[in-house]
């Protein structure tokens, strides 16, 4: 199965339009993600909560780690860096953090603001090796820019 991410920014530019709420938008881009590809095992957001802090937003799929620092992890990572982390096997990558056994491979876009601070990470596990590419990591990006730096 391929992604129409045109179908799905359209989708949920429609569902978030006038909202700006960030966790009623967390909730619907997370829920709207998840059942959109069936190489997406857990799909959710972690929220910056505190200085280098992580803390577990709204997501679909089972649990995920309430607490995460900046210092450890993909989204630790992704976090600190701004950058997106696209992890083909989650054991090679130093201070991966287990929080579901089933994780194989991981990608994990920073979530900015309107004045470009990051304020969230939008992480995506798989429960597939190597289930992601640059692509997916544009597009997503791209949604996840139309939705909350606006």
């Amino acid at each position: 199965m391929t992604l129409d991410y045109n179908t799905l920014a359209k989708t949920i530019a429609a569902l978030t339009e006038g909202e700006t709420d960030e966790i009623a938008l967390m909730a619907t881009v997370a829920c709207e993600v998840h059942h959109s590809d069936t190489r997406f095992d857990w799909t959710g957001f972690y929220r910056v909560t505190a200085l280098e802090t992580l803390k577990i937003g709204p997501y679909q799929g089972g649990h995920g780690c309430l607490v995460i620092p900046f210092s450890r992890g993909v989204c630790g990572a992704a976090a600190r860096t701004g950058e997106p982390q696209l992890v083909p096997d989650v054991e090679a990558f130093p201070g991966h953090i287990a929080c579901a056994t089933s994780t194989r491979s991981e990608l994990v876009l920073p979530v900015r603001n309107a004045q470009g601070e990051i304020f969230a990470v939008f992480d995506i596990d798989s429960d597939q090796p190597d289930a992601f590419c640059q692509d997916d990591a544009e597009k997503l990006g791209a949604i996840l820019n139309a939705v909350f730096a606006r």
